[in-house]
C-alpha cells in the first residue's frame, strides 16, 4: 500500500510571522495649521508698548473730567457714564490729558483723531529735513557753457533746501589774479538772488576761494 505524501516543504521566508505596519492616523496632517508650532514672544522680550492715548474701556481712572464732542465742559463723571454718552452719538471716549487730576477725556471720533495725528507727524518730519552742504567747483576761467551747467546744479540744490559750497580753485600763476575769482563769485551771488542767500562771504583758504550759499531769498 503506497504511503501518503508528507506535506510540501515551504521556504523559510514563508514561515516568518507577518509584520503589520501601523495605519496612518487620519486625524493627523503635518500641513494642518493645528499641528504647527505657534510663534510666541520670548519670555525675556519686553512687552509691546502702546504709546497711543487710552480709549473707552482702557481708561482706568475712577473718575474723569469730560469734554463733550462740541467742546463743552460736561464736568466730572465716571468713565462708564462717559462711554455711554459717547456710544449714544456713535463716537469714542479718548483720554487727552492723562496726567491731569482727574484725567481729562473727550468724546470724539478716534479713527479721525488718529488720522489727523499721523498727518501732523508726517508734516513735522518733512520740516525736520536734514540740510546737506553740496559742493560745486569752479575755475577762474570757467567758460560760459560750463558755468551754465554748474549754475543749474547750484539752483537745483538751493531749491531742494540744501546749502551750496562754491569752491573756486586757483592754479599756478592764477593766484596773482584773485580779483577774477571775486568777480566770478559776485556773478554767482547775483544769479542766485531770489533763490538763495549768501551765508559766508568769499574768503581764501589756501589756494581756494570759498563762498557758502544758503537756501531762501534774502
Amino acid at each position: 500500500m503506497p504511503r501518503a505524501p508528507i506535506g510540501r516543504i515551504l521556504p523559510l521566508e514563508s514561515c516568518r510571522p507577518p509584520v503589520y505596519l501601523p495605519r496612518p492616523n487620519p486625524s493627523y496632517d503635518r500641513n494642518d495649521k493645528r499641528t504647527k508650532a505657534i510663534a510666541r514672544r520670548p519670555h525675556n522680550a519686553p512687552p509691546t508698548r502702546d504709546t497711543g492715548p487710552r480709549v473707552n474701556d482702557r481708561i482706568r481712572a475712577e473718575e474723569i473730567r469730560l469734554i463733550g464732542a462740541d467742546g463743552e465742559n460736561v464736568g466730572v463723571v465716571s468713565p462708564a457714564r462717559a462711554i455711554e454718552m459717547a456710544e449714544e452719538v456713535g463716537l469714542d471716549l479718548v483720554e487727552i490729558s492723562p496726567n491731569a487730576t482727574p484725567p481729562v477725556c473727550k468724546i470724539m471720533d478716534f479713527g479721525k483723531f488718529k488720522y489727523e495725528q499721523q498727518k501732523r507727524e508726517a508734516e513735522a518730519r518733512k520740516k525736520q529735513k536734514t540740510i546737506e552742504v553740496k559742493e560745486v567747483k569752479f575755475r577762474p576761467g570757467t567758460d560760459t557753457h560750463d558755468y551754465e551747467v554748474k549754475m543749474r546744479n547750484v539752483l537745483k540744490f538751493l531749491e531742494g533746501g540744501d546749502k551750496v559750497k562754491i569752491t573756486l580753485r586757483f592754479r599756478g600763476r592764477e593766484m596773482a589774479h584773485q580779483n577774477l575769482g571775486r568777480d566770478l563769485l559776485e556773478r554767482i551771488a547775483g544769479d542766485v538772488e531770489g533763490v538763495g542767500r549768501i551765508e559766508n562771504m568769499p574768503k581764501m583758504e589756501g589756494r581756494q576761494m570759498i563762498m557758502i550759499i544758503g537756501p531762501g531769498a534774502k
